[in-house]
């Protein structure tokens, strides 16, 4: 399992993921699953996969096989949305090939992704591609998007994260959620990978890698931990109706 978070905003976009995968309780690995295509001044381009570690690396593997050859491919798209098409026909090709084999020992191909960034000439898209290499596409009212272990990470983000948030303020609530996934389910873990991009800059800036005792991390849990103690200590008092026979 993994957990992986993309975040539009007026802004900027926000990307960050986790670096467990496991096979069984007894085998646990890291591996970076944010893979960044950057052209400065051009395009960038960020990949956030969840689902078997060997059909994610496949896709990437075949996307930067064909970014080397003959154009259409990442490097040539004039937009976001052909970007997505290409992920997903990646995916498709890699399904196609590999599923046969896959049945055939009970298992199923299972590759997902989150897709962001900004092609000069048009606007920050963000997209979360299905396993089948459809997708859909973040908005104002929908301006997160997860795949992987969502569930434990969505409240925190539901609560404070929407489009007019500022990056700063968005990044710490992304940060906070993964603390919360982390601490309820143990198939997600450190190291996590984080990056910021800022709107129209057309180049990579912020990133980078928040590892176990990482002291900026441990200071925004404690602090989280301790508001949050504060809060629920100052809410109003639960009123309790009169006990049977008690004078009102």
């Amino acid at each position: 399992m993994t957990y992986c978070v993309g975040v539009k905003l007026e802004e900027g976009l926000i990307f960050a993921s986790d670096s467990r995968t496991h096979a069984g309780v007894d085998n646990y690995a890291s591996f970076c699953k944010t893979t960044v295509f950057e052209r400065a001044g051009d395009r960038v381009l960020v990949l956030l996969s969840s689902g078997g570690l060997a059909a994610t690396q496949t896709v990437i593997s075949l996307l930067r096989r064909r970014a080397a050859a003959a154009p259409p491919h990442l490097w040539s798209v004039a937009s976001m949305f052909d970007a997505a098409n290409l992920v997903g026909d990646a995916m498709r090709d890699i399904e196609r090939r590999d599923a046969p084999f896959m049945e055939g020992g009970g298992l199923q191909f299972n590759a997902s992704f989150i897709l962001g960034g900004q092609i000069a000439g048009e606007d920050m898209r963000l997209f979360r591609l299905y396993a089948e290499g459809n997708f859909i596409e973040a908005g104002t009212d929908t301006p997160f998007l997860q795949t992987g272990e969502a569930k434990y990470g969505k409240p925190i983000l539901d609560l404070a994260v929407t489009s007019s948030a500022t990056l700063e303020d968005a990044t710490k609530c992304v940060l906070v959620s993964f603390d919360s996934t982390m601490l309820s389910n143990l198939s997600v873990g450190m190291p996590i990978d984080l990056l910021c991009y800022a709107r129209d800059s057309l180049r990579v800036t912020m990133q980078r890698r928040f590892h176990s005792g990482d002291a900026y991390f441990e200071t925004l849990k404690q602090n989280w931990i301790a508001g949050t103690r504060r809060i629920f200590h100052d809410l109003p008092a639960l009123p309790w109706p009169p006990a049977p026979g008690d004078v009102a």
